[in-house]
C-alpha cells in the first residue's frame, strides 16, 4: 500500500492481482476501448440508482478505464464532474490512485460512502478536490475465473444516503453484468 509523504494516510492499496487481471482483460476484448452496451449499462445504473454519474470501469496496473460512462447532460460549472470530463479531466482514463474503485477491486467487496469527507482514509483522494466527489458506491466485478475485473460504481458531488439498498442494488447489478460478460464470452468462442 502506499502513503503519503507523512506516512500516515494509507492511498491506493497495493494490487497484487493487477497481471492476471491484465491478461484476463485481454482475453475477453474489454478495458481499452468504450463500449456501447456498457454505456447503456451505464445510463441504466445511473437510473436505477438515481446518481448524476456512472461508470463501468475496468483497472490494470496503472490507470483506470471506463468503458461505459454515464453524465448527465446540460451545462455544468467548472467544478462539477461533468465538466471534469468534458474537458477531459476525467475522460474515459483515469489514473489509478484516483478514485475508489482501485480499493473495491482490492478488497473485491463493494464500497459505501455516504459522504467520503466523514473518512479520513478516503477524503484526502485527489478526486474529492480536483473533481467535487462527495458520495461513492462501487461493486466489484468478480468474473467466473475469480478475477475481480473492475468495478461498476455511481458517484454525486453530493453526499448521498445509498444505505443498504443502495448496496444491495450495486451488488445485484454488478453480478448482473458480470454475467453479460460470461454471455459474450461464451458467443465469442
Amino acid at each position: 500500500m502506499t502513503y503519503d509523504p507523512t506516512g500516515y494516510l494509507l492511498l491506493t492499496p497495493i494490487d497484487q492481482e493487477a497481471p492476471a487481471r491484465v491478461r484476463r482483460l485481454r482475453q475477453l476484448g474489454l478495458g481499452d476501448r468504450p463500449d456501447p452496451a456498457f454505456d447503456a449499462f451505464a445510463d441504466r445504473l445511473a437510473e436505477v440508482t438515481r446518481a448524476p454519474y456512472s461508470m463501468v470501469n475496468f483497472i490494470d496496473e496503472n490507470r483506470q478505464f471506463f468503458a461505459g460512462l454515464h453524465t448527465p447532460t446540460g451545462t455544468h460549472s467548472g467544478t462539477d464532474l461533468g465538466a471534469a470530463a468534458s474537458s477531459g479531466a476525467v475522460s474515459r482514463y483515469m489514473a489509478r490512485d484516483h478514485g475508489y474503485c482501485p480499493h473495491v477491486v482490492v478488497r473485491r467487496k463493494a464500497l459505501v460512502l455516504e459522504d467520503v469527507c466523514d473518512y479520513p482514509r478516503f477524503a484526502g483522494n485527489p478526486v474529492v478536490d480536483e473533481i467535487g466527489i462527495r458520495s461513492y458506491l462501487g461493486a466489484p466485478l468478480i468474473d467466473r475465473t475469480g478475477t475481480a475485473l473492475g468495478t461498476i460504481c455511481v458517484v454525486d458531488t453530493e453526499p448521498r444516503p445509498w444505505g443498504r439498498a443502495g448496496l444491495e442494488t450495486i451488488k445485484s447489478l454488478a453480478a448482473e453484468l458480470v454475467e453479460q460478460i460470461h454471455r459474450r464470452e461464451d458467443h465469442a468462442i
